[in-house]
């Protein structure tokens, strides 16, 4: 049977001297060995280096996670930034409808109040188309023709019209709603249409200014926002 020699893997490592002495006994190298005893001073200066180290990883790790729950805070903030954007559109139109709301009861109790006065004004507002004109015919619902005819008359005196007005109640015509017919042009007023032109307006604005009316983060530029055009009272 024969026999097997078995070799370790791998290179061998030399045998190392600590203190290696040349052929006249001088010594040309020598390792120094691990220090086995310190006295009280050497070992505060170790105990205090070790705490320093210890200091410094500690702060290292703290400084780290900070770091790392900041950076989880950005991204947090930059997922909530378009959700924000549309509680703060949905937030501006719920307020633009209801000053659109207050508006419309405002506007209807002014005119149940003084019935007469939109047509007063148009009146006053036409005062320099209608001078020459011989006749000036206003239509209008049955409810505003009554006792309309003597407030017109004198506010024709007050602006220097000298022709004839003529009021005809129309059941045709809307609440509070008339026209004037001054023979060379016309005007017209519908409270119930310049509502609803008005929030038409406002409703295109709030459309055209989507999620980017006003700045959601600290210095960036707020969106384009567009003003709706006050509807007039009377068209000529």
């Amino acid at each position: 049977m024969g026999g097997q020699i078995i070799r370790p893997a791998g290179k061998a490592e030399s045998f190392k001297f600590d203190t290696v002495f040349d052929g006249g006994g001088r010594v040309t190298a020598h390792t120094p060995r691990p220090k086995r005893s310190y006295t009280a001073d050497e070992v505060d200066e170790i105990a205090r280096a070790a705490n320093a180290e210890g200091d410094r990883l500690a702060m290292n790790s703290i400084a780290a996670r900070q770091a790392a729950a900041l950076e989880a805070i950005a991204q947090a903030c930059r997922a909530a930034l378009p959700s924000l954007a549309g509680v703060a559109h949905e937030h501006r139109v719920g307020s633009a409808e209801l000053a659109l709301a207050c508006a419309r009861a405002i506007a209807a109790a002014a005119l149940d109040r003084f019935p007469q006065d939109p047509v007063k004004a148009a009146l006053e507002a036409l005062a320099r188309e209608i001078e020459a004109a011989p006749r000036l015919i206003v239509n209008c619902d049955a409810a505003l023709a009554e006792g309309l005819q003597a407030e017109l008359e004198e506010t024709a005196q007050a602006i220097g019209f000298a022709g004839q007005i003529q009021v005809r109640p129309s059941g045709a015509m809307g609440p509070h709603a008339f026209t004037l017919d001054f023979g060379d042009g016309s005007a017209a007023f519908d409270p119930a249409a310049a509502a609803e032109r008005v929030a038409e307006a406002l409703g295109a604005a709030l459309a055209a200014e989507g999620l980017h009316a006003e700045p959601l983060i600290p210095g960036s530029a707020p969106g384009s926002t567009s003003e709706p055009q006050a509807d007039p009272s009377t068209e000529s």
